[in-house]
């Protein structure tokens, strides 16, 4: 492996990690721009700008897009957070410029006023979508009020009435901001030539204007909350939990991930020993959230209606038990194998690679070997994660549930 980076004089970085024995290359691009960067009237246009990338640019339609992606065979997608939006693909060697061209060409999109009409009934029905699907609605749900008044608490899909009054032009004012090479990160990993690589991008890119692209960051600790909504179509009870947690600068950020394991991995678990085992739930996981300046641990919960008191009480109970007792070494050493798996298994793709290469760069503006995260893990001991659910009270949660009417 060989790290490779520049920053253009607008700001982009540029950043490669090259693998000579890779049978494939990745590229992405990495925009610092989500939902928490919204304001309350463009609420979701990260999402819905996302979707419009791919409608074309001045000299592409969205057909020619795709087409041009398909000729190279190439494995591509993109996604929006509350943190970030990120384009990527992966491809066989021989494509990469080809396919990083179109990227470039497509981080400069058209905008077209009738595209942009018609994509707003297609997102209309992704939020109408993602409201009938009780697992996501809670969780965000959740988010909005744990993180109430901050604003990790945005919805990336935002809502029915702020897409319906968002403006073509509003979306262009965000793209010229919040799109601006000091506020992106172009990443390559696997098997590329680096300087062939890198000269396209500064060709390409490095007329792109920067902008005043900053975030606010600061941390935020919700209290208690709870609320409950009840959906006549509804059997089952969702249940989302957010307490507070470290940030993904924060060098606790490995202890945290190895917590939410112990607690709430899908097997083996604290909950699932807990609550799936004793058949008080059909699904109890926890993750960690390490997000930009803050951060939470976010359980979700679904089980039957006459379960509820009985799963709530239980997973008080595992949180005191924590708290009191701690963790064991043999709980540590069985999530520290389980995140080591899944870590090492990721990265052995250029595509699984790219994305850590490229988050870690934008977060902590590090380049982080495989080896130096694994040694990170390894390092965290039991006193760490103990000292962890003392500061971090898991107990102290702000509660959602989504489930059938109180008279059902």
């Amino acid at each position: 492996m060989e790290f490779k980076k520049t920053v253009l004089s607008n700001g982009l970085s540029v950043i490669g990690e090259q693998n000579s024995f890779a049978k494939s290359a990745a590229v992405g691009f990495f925009i610092k721009t989500g939902a928490r960067d919204e304001t309350e009237p463009i609420s979701g246009v990260s999402h819905f700008l996302e979707h419009m990338l791919f409608k074309g640019t001045p000299t592409l339609s969205a057909i020619q897009v795709n087409e041009a992606f398909d000729g190279t065979g190439a494995q591509f997608n993109a996604y929006t957070s509350e943190e970030m939006t990120v384009f990527f693909a992966a491809v066989m060697p021989e494509y990469l410029l080809e396919v990083t061209n179109l990227w470039i060409e497509l981080m400069r999109p058209a905008l077209r006023t009738d595209d942009f009409n018609l994509e707003k009934k297609v997102i209309a029905e992704e939020i109408a979508m993602y409201r009938d699907t009780p697992s996501f609605d809670v969780i965000d749900r959740c988010r909005n009020l744990y993180f109430q008044g901050h604003p990790c608490g945005n919805s990336v899909l935002g809502t029915e009435q702020s897409i319906q009054a968002l403006t073509a032009e509003q979306m262009r004012s965000y793209f010229a901001a919040r799109y601006a090479p000091n506020n992106m990160v172009a990443a390559f990993a696997g098997n590329f030539d680096w300087h062939r690589a890198s000269a396209l991008v500064a060709d390409r890119c490095s007329r792109w204007m920067p902008q005043n692209a900053e975030r606010n960051i600061a941390d935020y600790l919700g209290g208690k909350k709870n609320a409950r909504l009840g959906k006549a179509n509804l059997t089952c009870e969702h249940i989302c939990l957010i307490s507070a947690a470290v940030s993904a600068q924060d060098a606790r950020r490995y202890a945290a991930l190895l917590l939410a394991t112990i607690v709430g991995d899908d097997v083996g678990s604290r909950f699932f020993w807990g609550l799936v085992d004793r058949a008080l739930a059909e699904t109890a996981v926890m993750h960690f959230m390490g997000m930009d300046g803050t951060g939470a641990f976010c359980s979700y919960i679904r089980c039957a209606r006459d379960s509820v008191n009985k799963a709530i009480e239980t997973v008080s109970a595992i949180f005191c038990h924590l708290r009191q007792k701690g963790i064991t070494p043999e709980e540590l050493t069985t999530a520290r194998n389980k995140i080591l798996s899944m870590l090492v298994i990721k990265n052995e793709l250029p595509m699984g690679r790219l994305g850590d290469l490229g988050l870690n760069w934008t977060y902590l503006h590090q380049y982080r070997t495989i080896e130096e995260e694994v040694d990170a893990i390894k390092a965290v001991t039991v006193a760490d994660i103990n000292r962890m659910i003392e500061e971090f009270r898991l107990g102290d949660f702000t509660q959602v549930s989504i489930g059938p009417p109180a008279s059902a």
